[in-house]
């Protein structure tokens, strides 16, 4: 006979085992469920020159992440160069940022220079993949040379204690940081784990294996908030920038702006040489704002730029003078010594144009020069088959307005002139009463006029 105490506690064990296989049913069941109601896991590229549009992109995707209120926000970064006092800035926004942050160096063979220096500090995580480094070989801190020593420790020790604040806060080692401050320091993934404790929190061959060694990790914000990240099995999503934003992005890159620069000389050259509608010169104004707009946020050395203006001016020079050359030779090394320091490298390390553009322009303004020279000493040369003294007394038509100078057509060709009687609208007649080397002085007719000048453009004088 069975004793009913252990047939109640049996059927109460019974009821118990299958109310822990329900409830860990329904528990495994709100784990995906929990999964999928937390935040979206953000992603970004920094790449090129971290400027002030560089800093805006990345202010406009913290704002989203935080409204969207994302699990995380990856920026990975690629920028070999920055302008200090705007990724100081973006390394301030990233360490106030209301969801966590994750720095990423990537990918692999990324040299992140001044970028990562100040933006792995701040990050409330910071990752780089393998064969990737931070740093530049310079001080990071450059004070000028006016500055009492005071002034100058004053500057080293704010950085030194902004860097040592975020890595302690972080966990992470500031062995390196007075190093890189005072002298110039450079680490690559392998150096920067082997410091205690390590300079990085992970290094990740993919954002893949990023998102994995992140699981469970905790994060502290900066009002002392607690994250526990969930990132397994996630699907980040980019944040690209605007049509806007890419365009300001390009033109803060260096050799675009240098390009459009150079360019824009050349629009503007060639107006003032043909005779058109301001075509050329339309283009030309439009090139230098262009131009301007990515040397306004990039720090110049405006001397260099005066430079480029000499060194056209020189080109352009040759052309009209019998040095034979030498103006351009000069000009050339003036233009690619001037392309080289067009930036300030203190205030900006690793931000230049690029080698092969200077070598491209100098290469075709080299180009340019040798076949204007080359036909400008043919046309000086050249035997006059019927004598450009008998221009003198012909009637000439103005096709480019005369005040007093612009251009005339004569006997089948256009011919800059000058007026010797004020201005002369385009269209009128006029009358050549002189020559002197490749130009003409005329007068406005003031008697009947004789035969039109022929119409068909047979040379260009």
């Amino acid at each position: 006979m069975n004793n009913p105490h252990r047939e109640l506690i049996a059927r109460l064990a019974r009821r118990g085992l299958w109310l822990l296989l329900v409830l860990a049913a329904v528990l495994s069941l709100a784990r995906p469920g929990e999964a999928q109601g937390r935040g979206p896991i953000y992603t970004l590229t920094l790449d090129g020159v971290v400027s002030r549009f560089s800093v805006g992109f990345l202010e406009r995707a913290m704002r989203e992440a935080e409204a969207a209120g994302a699990e995380l926000l990856i920026v990975q970064l690629s920028a070999q160069g920055a302008v200090l006092s705007e990724v100081r800035s973006a390394a301030a926004q990233v360490a106030q940022a209301r969801v966590p942050v994750v720095v990423y160096v990537t990918p692999p063979g990324t040299r992140s220079g001044a970028a990562g220096v100040w933006l792995l500090p701040a990050a409330h995580l910071a990752a780089m993949a393998p064969n990737t480094s931070f740093g530049i070989a310079a001080p990071l801190v450059q004070p000028t040379a006016n500055l009492s020593d005071a002034t100058r420790e004053l500057l080293y020790n704010e950085t030194i204690n902004q860097f040592t604040d975020w890595n302690r806060a972080r966990g992470r080692s500031d062995a390196w940081v007075e190093q890189a401050v005072r002298q110039g320091l450079v680490l690559n993934n392998e150096q920067a784990v082997a410091l205690v404790p390590p300079a990085v929190d992970v290094v990740a061959r993919d954002l893949q294996e990023l998102l994995v060694t992140l699981e469970g990790r905790v994060v502290v914000l900066e009002d002392g908030e607690q994250r526990t990240l969930s990132t397994l099995g996630r699907a980040p999503q980019p944040l690209a920038p605007t049509l806007w934003e890419q365009v300001l992005l390009l033109l803060a890159t260096p050799t675009v702006a240098f390009l459009l620069l150079v360019l824009a000389a050349v629009a503007i050259y060639g107006e003032l040489v043909t005779p058109g509608l301001g075509v050329l010169a339309g283009l030309g104004i439009v090139l230098l704002l262009a131009a301007a707009v990515g040397l306004i946020v990039l720090p110049v050395r405006w001397l260099a730029v005066l430079g480029l203006v000499i060194a056209f001016g020189l080109i352009v020079a040759d052309l009209y003078t019998p040095s034979h050359g030498a103006f351009t030779v000069v000009g050339l090394v003036v233009l690619v010594v001037s392309a080289l320091t067009l930036f300030d490298a203190a205030q900006a390390p690793g931000v230049g144009v690029a080698l092969w553009a200077v070598v491209l322009v100098a290469l075709l303004v080299a180009a340019f020069a040798a076949v204007g020279i080359y036909l400008v000493l043919r046309t000086r040369n050249r035997p006059v088959a019927t004598g450009q003294e008998g221009l003198v007394g012909r009637l000439a038509e103005v096709r480019k307005r005369l005040d007093p100078e612009g251009f005339v057509f004569v006997e089948g060709a256009l011919w800059r002139a000058v007026s010797e009687d004020g201005d002369v609208e385009p269209g009128e007649l006029v009358r050549v009463t002189g020559v002197y080397e490749l130009r003409l002085t005329v007068r406005r007719v003031t008697e009947e006029p004789g035969p039109a000048p022929r119409s068909s453009p047979d040379r260009q004088g």
